[in-house]
This record gives C-alpha cells, structure tokens and sequence, in this order.
C-alpha cells in the first residue's frame, strides 16, 4: 500500500474517531445528573429503557474508537491493511467500507458463519 492511500485511510479513521467522539460527548451531556420522578412507573421504565439504549449504543461506539485507534497504531507500524488470519492484503473496497477492519472479507466471512454455527449449536 503506497503513501498517499494510507493517508487516506488515517484521515478516515481520524474523521471516524472525532464524528463517535462528538456524539459521546452530546450524550453525555444530555444526560442529567438529576433524578427525574414520574408519576407513571411506565413512563419511568420507558425512560431507563431508552437510556440503556443508549449506553449500549455508546459502549459500542466506544469500542469502535479502540479499533480505530488500532489501525491508526497499524497504519504507523507498517501493518495495516494486511488480514489478521491468512496474512493476505485487504481489499481497497473493504478498507474504505470499514477502515478498522482487520480481516479480509472472507475470513471475516468463515468467522461470522463459525460464530452462527455455534450459537445454533447451544
């Protein structure tokens, strides 16, 4: 991979990085600190429901930032672009889908399916 297409890919991920920050830090602040009372216990259930949403969401994108954050140190190091298990060059087509991802696309693949194979086995 030459030069210029790694500065492409970590302008990506930096992109990526501070767009997940930004809506970290609105939810965050959208949080209150206060406890709100309703009188309805539905509206109040509702309520943390919602919230556990979205701290799921959050815990999500905050591991998205890791991976990020990962190919950026993979970028620096000479690493990047380069699958994880069979060692061959990711496609330029999956990079610029997923820039954090670490495994061509079929391994990606025969992981997915091995993972719904087991949970089928359970």
């Amino acid at each position: 991979m030459n030069k210029r297409q790694l500065k492409t890919y970590e302008r990506l991920l930096n992109k990526k990085i501070d767009s997940l920050i930004g809506k970290a830090d609105s939810a965050v602040g959208g949080m209150s600190t206060e406890r709100e009372t309703f009188p309805d216990p539905t509206d109040q259930a509702a309520m943390e429901a919602e919230r556990n949403f979205m701290l799921r969401v959050r815990d999500r994108e905050r591991k998205l930032i890791l991976k990020a954050r990962s190919a950026l140190a993979r970028i620096e190091s000479g690493n990047y672009g380069y699958c994880d298990r069979c060692g061959e060059q990711i496609s330029d087509r999956r990079l610029k889908a997923r820039p954090e991802a670490t495994m061509c696309i079929e391994c990606k693949r025969e992981l997915e399916d091995r993972e719904r194979q087991a949970r089928l086995m359970r």
